[in-house]
């Protein structure tokens, strides 16, 4: 692959991680690029490891657990997100994650609260090891 094309994919996941909520379409992110949709879509998994809707659905999923870490509410954290829908976020977390978003708040606010840390400070390293998986944002579980 050439660095042109190189800087135009990392282009296009900019572009995903500068609006998590809203989330760009694959057509602009397209047209951001410069690339046609296709072959983004095609090339964009093979360099980041998942396709661009994925990428944006675990960069999603990873803002959700800061929110449930702070305290918000399962709705609260699925709408600022970017979820449309409860029952989607909720499927989403739990078959990507391994539980469900009250659960992982659940066991996560317990930890959080015996340390007495901020859930932000705690590595996700540690909080999987003593939470349960917490997946890398461009990973899907197996």
């Amino acid at each position: 692959m050439s660095r042109a094309t190189l800087r135009r994919l990392v282009r296009a996941r900019d572009l995903l991680h500068a609006d998590v909520q809203r989330g760009a379409t694959l057509a602009e992110l397209a047209a951001a690029s410069g690339l046609s949709r296709a072959f983004l879509a095609r090339t964009f998994a093979q360099t980041f490891g998942t396709p661009p809707h994925r990428y944006l659905v675990a960069l999603r999923l990873e803002q959700a657990k800061r929110a449930l870490a702070r305290g918000t509410s399962v709705t609260d954290a699925c709408v600022e997100s970017g979820f449309e829908s409860l029952g989607t976020f909720s499927s989403s977390f739990h078959r990507r994650v391994g539980v469900s978003p009250s659960e992982w708040q659940r066991r996560t606010r317990c930890l959080v609260q015996a340390i007495g840390l901020p859930a932000l400070v705690i590595p996700s390293c540690f909080l999987a090891r003593h939470v349960g998986p917490v997946d890398d944002p461009v990973r899907e579980r197996g």
